[in-house]
């Protein structure tokens, strides 16, 4: 019988503290669909203000805040977006942007540090003389951190640069922001510098920062204003939404300071799973909650069935592709629930290495 669990599947598994159920209980509401819930307000408010913009939208999901931003810089069907192959948009949010816009992804190989090449970028970018062919480009999308390379961050200079690119050819840039406070704090570099040069930011707020639903689009007043629109299109409008937000503002003030903290437990338990003998982890490669480690072929196990086998340890974690496991650590794991991941890996592969006469 398992006595403990430790969730690492995702930061996004987090419990509402206290703190946030009482704010929610006690928020001050109104129809927000009507614009007049004076919660969503302050919270929209504040965000733009931390992002560098002039406005926000909250919207239920990273999904739709991605979602909305790409129909709204991409209003004529059969425009093109310029995006990373392993990024979230692209594989992780149901092809909606196709499915929903008629816009079409243009993809471009995401380096390991989560980056794209800039001359590739530019490559990619349509000759609009050729129109009676091409779609036309009218986008550029990163994301920071990259969740796919494993939470790597995307520099400033390195964002302002992409920034430059669009502005040359007349395009805009979407930043799907879903951990930018993690990057923020990674970097010692607050975060409306490293969004400065974007049109548009997603910004979750149930992930690192561990509030319980949505995420804010960041934009200028006329783009939240196109935006909300589209919100409402896509069945996002919600009334009484103060009682969301309202958590939200608790995990500003609650969680934001525990990131730095969060990124050491998962430096710590990346040196640990990297001592176990069959796997293996780039130290270097993390820089903020995710921790990605390889089984080595040796191991005589597949990344479904160490899923499966630490479950019954009390550990949970999910797949991350061929002989790839994924954790996550968020603002509710403590240094010990780190060190009892660290044990439970040891011990089941310890079972399989018994299992197979190995010793």
């Amino acid at each position: 019988m398992v006595m403990r669990t430790v969730d690492l599947r995702s930061d996004t598994v987090t419990k509402p503290t206290e703190a946030m159920r009482n704010a929610m209980a006690n928020a001050e509401v109104d129809d927000d669909v009507l614009g007049y819930d004076p919660t969503a307000q302050r919270l929209e408010a504040e965000i733009a203000r931390i992002m560098g913009k002039e406005a926000g939208l909250f919207v239920p999901s990273g999904t739709m805040g991605n979602l909305i931003s790409v129909l709204t810089h991409c209003q004529i069907r059969g425009s093109e977006i310029i995006l990373g192959d392993y990024s979230h948009i692209h594989i992780y949010e149901n092809g909606g942007i196709a499915t929903l816009g008629g816009v079409h992804p243009r993809t471009v190989k995401n380096n390991e540090d989560g980056t794209m090449d800039l001359d590739l970028i530019e490559a990619a970018i349509r000759d609009p003389s050729f129109e009676i062919c091409y779609p036309t480009t009218r986008l550029i999308c990163l994301e920071n951190s990259h969740a796919h390379s494993g939470g790597r961050c995307l520099s400033a200079e390195y964002t302002d640069k992409v920034g430059e690119l669009a502005k040359k050819y007349g395009l805009k840039l979407h930043i799907d922001g879903a951990r930018i406070f993690n990057a923020s704090v990674a970097l010692g570099v607050p975060v409306h510098r490293l969004v400065r040069a974007a049109d548009s930011v997603s910004v979750c707020l149930s992930k690192g920062l561990g509030a319980p639903v949505g995420s804010v689009v960041v934009g200028s007043k006329s783009f939240i204003a196109k935006a909300k629109i589209l919100r409402k299109t896509l069945g996002g409008g919600m009334r009484q939404v103060g009682v969301l937000c309202a958590a939200a503002f608790i995990a500003f003030q609650e969680n934001l300071v525990k990131l730095e903290g969060d990124h050491k437990k998962a430096k710590i338990l990346a040196e640990e799973l990297n001592k176990i003998k069959g796997l293996k982890v780039d130290i270097a490669a993390v820089e903020t909650n995710i921790v990605y480690c390889d089984i080595l072929k040796g191991s005589k196990i597949s990344e479904t069935e160490m899923c499966k086998t630490l479950e019954q340890h009390g550990l949970l974690i999910l797949p991350e592709g061929p002989q790839r496991i994924r954790f996550v650590i968020h603002h509710q794991i403590s240094e010990n629930d780190v060190h009892y991941a660290a044990s439970c890996v040891q011990r089941a592969l310890a079972g399989v290495a018994e299992e197979n006469g190995d010793k």
